[in-house]
């Protein structure tokens, strides 16, 4: 089994940075064989919006709209860690951010849909705060 933790999420005022980072242990070694790792967020009134993604075996990478050109999504096999650097956060970003895994190609809703059908690995989640 593997298990992704997130940590790094917190408050911080309207143009500020943060970096999330989603650790996998476990059979971590299996998610670098086709799998995409990213994030999805759930805002407040519960609707959830994928947010970046990255192939494990590629380093392709894909953002939300909402988000491209803010955040960038890496990786660093060797710690079997994915990171979000989130610059110039807005009060819009406010939600509670997850990290997640599943057997795709990716875009930046993969893993949404995945987690969606229950077809993921997915971690606790951390929460952000932006204030204006």
């Amino acid at each position: 089994d593997v298990h992704l933790v997130e940590s790094g999420g917190g408050s911080v005022q309207a143009g500020g940075s943060l970096r999330l980072s989603c650790v996998a242990s476990g059979s971590a070694y299996s998610l670098y064989k086709g799998y995409c790792m990213g994030w999805f967020r759930q805002f407040p009134g519960k609707e959830r919006e994928g947010v970046a993604g990255i192939e494990t075996d590629g380093g392709s990478t894909c953002y939300a709209e909402s988000v491209k050109g803010r955040f960038t999504i890496a990786k660093d096999n060797a710690k079997n860690t994915v990171y979000l650097e989130m610059n110039n956060l807005k009060p819009q970003d406010t939600a509670v951010y997850y990290c997640a895994a599943g057997p795709e190609p990716c875009s930046a809703n993969t893993v949404l849909t995945l987690c969606s059908s229950g077809t993921c690995v997915q971690g606790q989640g951390t929460r952000v705060t932006v204030s204006s």
